[in-house]
């Protein structure tokens, strides 16, 4: 379980240029795309095509990848549970302050536990957390290995991996299923684009 907070005497200060003033100055909402999935379900790699799409159409974005952030903000921690929790509970507080600034975060995240992500998503507003589930068999993502971490967990040499050794509980309602074990990069990224059109978190281009 996570500690509770040590500091005291502290309070929230406020900003004099608001979320809502960024949004308005930037032509759209900020918001946390939240990319969970197996290990080579394709979490970064779409979390970062979308992130480009964004940019592209001159949007602020920016992406929080698993692996960046235990190079530094979470290089302290494990793979236990109780490490696992703390990681993500880490990253939802960092999300938090990104959407605060006005910036579409993507984050890409096994976040194997439910609970965990449950934590992330009641830290914002309703409609500022959105669920992606990259959805792969483990198969389609042993066959991946591009890290070569499944056959490393398969042979005992990694402990607690998710999907091998440590479960990955799949969400039950997220905002977008992905079927990223069987569709293409590119009509993955256009389903997410569409969604975030429809919840009028960015603009639909402009026709030419």
């Amino acid at each position: 379980m996570t500690s509770p907070a040590k500091a005291t005497n502290i309070v929230w200060h406020h900003s004099t240029v608001t979320r809502a003033a960024r949004a308005h100055q930037r032509g759209h909402r900020s918001a946390i795309l939240w990319f969970t999935g197996l290990s080579g379900a394709g979490k970064s790699t779409l979390a970062n095509a979308v992130n480009s799409a964004l940019f592209e159409q001159g949007l602020a974005c920016y992406v929080l990848d698993g692996d960046n952030v235990r190079h530094g903000l979470c290089s302290d921690l494990g793979f236990s549970d109780a490490d696992r929790e703390e990681n993500i509970r880490r990253i939802g507080e960092v999300a938090k302050l990104f959407l605060d600034a006005g910036v579409v975060v993507l984050t890409a995240f096994v976040s194997p536990f439910r609970a965990d992500r449950q934590r992330a998503r009641a830290l914002v507003e309703d409609g500022d957390f959105l669920e992606i589930h990259c959805a792969a068999d483990l198969a389609v993502c042993e066959q991946r290995d591009t890290k070569g971490l499944y056959a490393k967990a398969r042979a005992g040499e990694i402990r607690e991996f998710t999907g091998i050794s440590s479960p990955y509980e799949a969400p039950e309602a997220p905002e977008l299923r992905v079927a990223t074990g069987e569709q293409s990069l590119e009509d993955s990224v256009a389903q997410v684009m569409a969604e975030l059109e429809r919840r009028g978190i960015i603009p639909a281009p402009a026709e030419a």
